[in-house]
């Protein structure tokens, strides 16, 4: 299995030795887009879990192969009203068994999808980073410059640091425009992971919004009273229609099962994505809480002595009352 993960585990592990944004940002564009990308390329590897789709038919009018890709390219369906049914007696499968006209056919069109939507969201995580990274233009690397090394010389130390406050004494109040790019960027990540609950909530049929919380509500019920909702959204056996012209000229319809093993990785990994976009998104509004209580004077001073440990806090007063927020927020930076 690590051979499916060899060649993106560097990107999670890559550290850039001059930061331009934090934690928060870093779990969208890193950890969010490596977990997605690594989703994808795991729904590819067919040595590992067969075929996405197996299809059967008794009569044996068609070859598999030709009734898998007919089927895969179809649309499958599951009866809702035989997912409560019990197994073995009343149906042979969660939602496959006999039914009539009037029973409502669930049909399943996702499954086609699946990887690229996933990889198509791991892009959509990456671009605040692409947009911020272009915004930012190099500005934090370019004023610690020398000063980032472990050993620098005393000599070059001294020269770094006076060029550091001459440009902050030229450019002292210069630096909202700064500010407000890194700000919005940080607006687009918590807007898309939010889009991101909706967008998935509409690809799997409108039941990923809550499909988390039933699940936990399934695993909590008495065995032999409980319905999996993952039998629901993502069916291991399904039915599918095979239309085919008779001997006679007929229209003859065909019902055959379909098993779908995918669907056991599929369930396993929404039901990861459903915490996991949960729990960015919360850490995403907290962090844009944060930015607005460091709107404060008082928060900003707060924070910047505890950075400044070694440092005088009247030195440290001082700088604070001649720093605007785009100031005081590019002295949080060249300082991580």
């Amino acid at each position: 299995m690590s051979d499916v993960f060899s060649g993106i585990k560097h990107y999670l592990l890559k550290t850039n030795e001059i930061s331009i944004d934090n934690n928060t940002f870093k779990l969208h564009y890193k950890a969010t887009t490596f977990v997605l990308i690594a989703c994808s390329l795991l729904l590819t590897q067919k040595h590992y879990f067969s075929d996405p789709i197996d299809c059967y038919m008794s009569s044996g009018l068609v070859g598999p192969d030709v009734l898998d890709t007919y089927c895969w390219i179809a649309d499958v369906y599951t009866v809702p009203s035989l997912l409560h049914k019990q197994i073995g007696v009343e149906t042979a499968h969660p939602g496959i068994g006999k039914s009539t006209s009037n029973d409502e056919k669930r049909y399943h069109r996702y499954y086609q999808w699946v990887t690229l939507f996933v990889y198509l969201q791991a892009l959509l995580f990456y671009v605040p980073r692409f947009i911020w990274k272009n915004w930012e233009g190099g500005k934090v690397k370019m004023l610690v410059a020398e000063l980032n090394t472990p050993i620098v010389d005393e000599e070059v130390k001294k020269k770094r640091l006076e060029t550091l406050v001459n440009y902050f004494n030229i450019n002292l109040h210069h630096h909202k425009i700064y500010a407000a790019k890194y700000i919005a960027c940080e607006m687009f990540n918590f807007v898309n992971v939010i889009l991101q609950i909706f967008f998935t909530d509409m690809f799997l049929g409108y039941e990923f919004l809550k499909y988390g919380r039933e699940v936990l509500n399934f695993t909590g019920q008495d065995i032999g009273t409980r319905t999996d909702p993952m039998d629901r959204v993502f069916p291991k056996v399904t039915n599918c229609y095979f239309f085919h012209m008779g001997k006679s000229g007929t229209l003859e319809e065909h019902t055959t099962m379909c098993v779908m093993p995918l669907n056991i990785l599929n369930e396993k990994i929404f039901i990861f994505l459903w915490f996991w976009y949960i729990i960015v998104a919360v850490l995403t509004g907290m962090g844009i809480i944060y930015r607005l209580v460091t709107l404060s004077p008082f928060v900003r001073k707060m924070l910047l002595r505890a950075r400044s440990r070694l440092t005088p806090s009247v030195a440290v007063d001082q700088v604070i009352s001649k720093c605007q927020y785009g100031d005081w927020f590019i002295l949080t930076y060249l300082g991580t």
